[in-house]
């Protein structure tokens, strides 16, 4: 029984010491937030910094004194500051003694905040505003101090020369700075950098950073640039920077069209080089050794005069420069005359031009012609409705027996019968045309005599206006189709007789409408063989 009493009282004792140790911790997490503090301050080199506390609810609570404590990263900790209202504010032995100070003078429990001025880099930690009250005991807020160093940065271009080993071509620093900057490159350069960080007495730090390349002709004058990024710094800080990288001068001859041929006059060469450092000197020679005559020498410029044979050879262009020699050549070859461009044109231009001409020339002659038998055909069909029936008097056809209908068809003598009378040119007679009836006895069919319709004449016809165009088409290839298709060598010939009134017109006409032949006969232009 005894020893059941004595295990209750232990365990209530227990329990009562575990409110006590949580009341405690709860009073001084309570307490712990009224102290008000920033929770970081960051501070240049050099620059004075304000470390602010106050107590924000005294409320209950007496203030007693108030102590600044400085907690190094690795040390201990040490007091800067201490005030007390009965008392003028102290500044114990420290780091900061001499340029630590309370803010306002004389200072206050509700607000005792701190100052700082030159400050250094051994300034950096920890820095605790403590209370001093009753009956709660210390409360306390802590900031921490961040010291920073703008650093100085800076980058450079290392001259190196063409090779086959990887060399530094370029090279960033940032100095003393705090805390350490971030470098990084930005290139086309096939290379790769290394980084290094060294920390000073002061604690500030160094990063230096070096970008290596097997350089080569082409990486000269590549772009590259070093980037700085640093707390300090709004934005990064760029160094733009061109690579430099020598190399022996590397040559080319331009100029030479393979057309050089015998009396082609002012052809030039140029050696085009290119080099670092800039090639010095500039040498023109052949592989024969000897330089034509009709070469004239102009630094980079070789020109010849006027080519021939003895510019039918190798020529050869040296750069020098620092790093070494440059060389290219070419081989003219010196060809026959050849015909000159601008006289092909010439020519071209004069054959384009004649065939323009002369097409231009024919369209006129087509157009001439076309309009002459347009003219033609309307002297031709101008007048009547039915040439065939005005000239032949009948229709287009034929009875069988030739009669062509009698003396009641009288008009149809020719269409039926070739027996029609005969009119001859007669140059002795005034009136020009007359009946052979004092040669030839008419034409008869079947032993009867055929009679001679008096029809209009050709020239009556053409120079009617009563023809519209349909019957001028018919006319036309009536004349056609009597003149040419019918045509036999033995038929006789049908000519129209003109009207005894018209004698004189109408022998003109005929005048003009005969035609000597080889043979020494005259025939007409308007017979109609039938």
């Amino acid at each position: 029984m005894a020893k059941n009493d004595a295990r209750m009282r232990d365990e209530f004792n227990m329990i009562g010491l575990l409110f006590l140790v949580a009341s405690m911790l709860l009073q001084h997490g309570a307490s712990g937030q009224r102290v008000k503090v920033e929770p970081e301050v960051v501070s240049f080199l050099h620059k004075t910094v304000n470390l602010r506390c106050a107590f924000s609810d005294p409320t209950g609570v007496s203030l007693t004194m108030v102590t600044w404590i400085y907690e190094p990263k690795d040390g201990d900790r040490i007091n800067i500051a201490v005030f007390h209202p009965n008392f003028d504010p102290n500044y114990p032995d420290s780091p900061v003694k001499g340029r630590v100070s309370f803010t306002t003078i004389p200072p206050t429990l509700e607000s005792p905040s701190i100052q700082i001025t030159d400050v250094r880099l051994t300034d950096e930690g920890k820095y605790i505003c403590e209370y001093a009250t009753y009956p709660s005991g210390n409360e306390q807020g802590i900031t921490y101090l961040v010291t920073l160093a703008k650093p100085q940065n800076s980058a450079s271009i290392v001259t190196v020369d063409a090779g086959t080993q990887a060399v530094l071509v370029a090279k960033c620093e940032s100095v003393d700075g705090r805390p350490p900057a971030r470098i990084s490159w930005v290139t086309t350069a096939n290379g790769n950098a290394t980084t290094v960080s060294n920390t000073n007495i002061d604690n500030t730090v160094t990063v230096s950073s070096e970008y290596r390349m097997v350089p080569t002709a082409k990486d000269n004058g590549k772009d590259i640039s070093c980037i700085v990024d640093h707390r300090t710094l709004t934005k990064p800080e760029s160094f733009p920077m061109k690579l430099a990288v020598q190399y022996a001068p590397q040559v080319t001859i331009v100029g030479y069209d393979n057309n050089w041929y015998v009396g082609r006059t002012n052809v030039i060469l140029t050696c085009q080089a290119t080099g670092n450092p800039v090639p010095l000197s500039v040498l023109w020679k052949t592989m024969s050794g000897e330089m034509p005559d009709t070469v004239q020498i102009n630094g980079k410029e070789l020109k010849v005069l006027k080519v021939d044979d003895a510019v039918n050879t190798t020529f050869v262009c040296e750069v020098k420069n620092r790093i070494g020699t440059g060389r290219d050549q070419v081989t003219a070859i010196v060809r026959e005359p050849s015909v000159n461009s601008s006289n092909a044109g010439v020519v071209a231009g004069a054959v384009i031009g004649s065939l323009l001409a002369l097409l231009l020339v024919a369209a006129l002659i087509g157009v001439l012609v076309t309009r002459s038998r347009r003219q033609q055909q309307g002297y031709r069909a101008n007048g009547g409705s039915d040439m065939k029936t005005r000239i032949f008097g009948g229709g287009k056809k034929a009875s069988k027996n030739g009669t062509g209908g009698g003396a009641g068809g009288g008009g149809g003598g020719v269409g039926g019968s070739n027996n029609g009378p005969i009119y001859v040119y007669d140059s002795s007679s005034q009136q020009g045309l007359g009946e052979k009836n004092n040669h030839h006895q008419p034409l008869t069919m079947g032993g009867r005599p055929e009679i001679i319709a008096t029809t209009p004449t050709a020239q009556d016809i053409l120079l009617s206006n009563e023809l519209d165009d349909a019957e001028r088409r018919k006319f036309d290839e009536l004349e056609e189709e009597e003149r040419y298709d019918h045509f036999s060598g033995g038929a006789p010939i049908l000519q129209l007789r003109p009207p005894h009134d018209q004698g004189d017109i109408i022998g003109d006409y005929l005048d003009d409408d005969m035609e000597s032949q080889r043979d020494g006969s005259v025939i007409s232009r308007t017979a109609v063989y039938v």
